[in-house]
């Protein structure tokens, strides 16, 4: 099977991953709950990847890295645990429904919500945001590249907006982390929401979220944390404030071994990599006849490219790419209701080609040569 579906999950991960899962399965108690070895064991892992997370996303504080079991989970965290009715939130039209679902769901409850519209392109603008702000706006919640074009959004802009107005920066970057760059400080991110299993190359069911000094994040679920257990509340103290109950140690351990990759394998590296691959394939699709691709290629983005081709369904595209090559996309809405609502393609979706470290430019071209094979027998 060629994998060309990272941006839903990758599904080849570094060995020293699984490796780290298998060692905690036979090895981790329950962190924070005993002094036995092995419950110890596991609080110490738990800590080491907090503290590698809290330096790989510039975030200050290993105790403001929270665990979740994805970035929905951790999306809601933030979303209900800093906005209340009166409040007015800025986001865009490339959302996922992880935070386009929250935003819907607090409207109702009396926020106040103003989502940007992107263009054809799948571009917003950054004056509109600006010029978006009340007296009310309490933040902006943005995801850092949409899962379905690739573009990104200026975070480094965003955030000087934010800064400007004194208001909250919640970011997704459930496409970018592990494949960018983030520094939250440098950004002026207040929090940051990431999951584990796409470009970190992590577990599935790993994530979290880093949240900034004097950003208070009221929890959203209630429950045990191992401490001040005679506590009627949910104890203040970060992280366990927002991490009620058993967190995924073996997940958690594998992820820190994905860190560890990353790391020494270089952000960069891989971001140069991945976004090569994906610029090869661009080459290859764009002036195919019958061929529409999605999104700005102008500048720096995300691997992903979306397309269509002729009139045909995106599901049926997908599934032939899976029957007779042999290659494995995703297809359909994506999650991003509004970003094909821009694009013009709500009733067709999209197929989308999302590229990660362990492809080849061989995968590259063959993936070229179906498309090319489907739009000649379109036509």
């Amino acid at each position: 099977m060629i994998y060309l579906d990272n941006a839903a999950t990758t599904l080849h991960k570094p060995p020293r991953v699984a490796e780290a899962v298998l060692w905690a399965m036979g090895t981790l108690g329950n962190g924070g709950r005993g002094v036995h070895s092995g419950a110890l064991t596991a609080a110490r892992t738990i800590f080491a990847a907090r503290a590698a997370l809290a330096d790989f996303f510039g975030c200050g504080d290993p105790a403001r890295v929270c665990f979740t079991a994805n970035s929905t989970e951790a999306l809601n965290i933030a979303l209900f645990g800093l906005l209340s009715p009166g409040d007015h939130v800025i986001t865009t039209d490339l959302e996922h429904n992880s935070v386009l679902r929250p935003l819907y769901k607090l409207e109702k409850s009396g926020v106040r919500l103003t989502i940007l519209p992107a263009d054809r392109h799948g571009n917003i603008s950054y004056g509109a945001m600006e010029a978006a702000i009340g007296p009310d706006t309490r933040m902006i919640a943005c995801t850092h590249a949409s899962n379905l074009t690739g573009n990104l959004l200026d975070l480094r802009r965003i955030g000087e907006i934010a800064r400007r107005h004194g208001l909250l920066l919640v970011v997704d970057a459930s496409q970018t982390a592990g494949s960018f760059p983030i520094h939250m400080e440098e950004l002026g991110v207040s929090v940051l929401c990431f999951t584990g299993h796409k470009g970190m190359m992590g577990p599935q069911g790993t994530g979290g979220l880093c949240v900034a000094r004097g950003v208070e994040v009221q929890p959203l679920l209630y429950g045990g944390t191992g401490v001040q257990s005679h506590e009627q509340g949910q104890p203040m103290d970060y992280p366990i404030r927002l991490e009620a109950g058993t967190l995924n140690s073996h997940g958690i351990a594998g992820l820190a071994a994905a860190v560890e990759f990353l790391n020494r394998t270089g952000v960069e590296t891989i971001h140069r990599r991945e976004c090569g691959l994906m610029r090869r394939f661009y080459e290859g699709v764009r002036d195919l006849p019958g061929v529409t691709v999605y999104g700005d290629f102008s500048g720096d983005r995300a691997p992903i490219v979306a397309l269509n081709v002729a009139g045909l369904d995106s599901g049926e595209v997908a599934d032939n790419l899976d029957r007779d090559y042999g290659i494995a996309v995703r297809a359909g809405a994506h999650c991003a209701p509004r970003m094909h609502a821009a694009l013009g393609t709500t009733e067709q979706g999209a197929v989308r080609f999302s590229f990660g470290w362990y492809n080849t430019e061989a995968e590259i071209d063959a993936a070229i040569e179906a498309v090319r094979a489907l739009a000649r027998e379109s036509s």
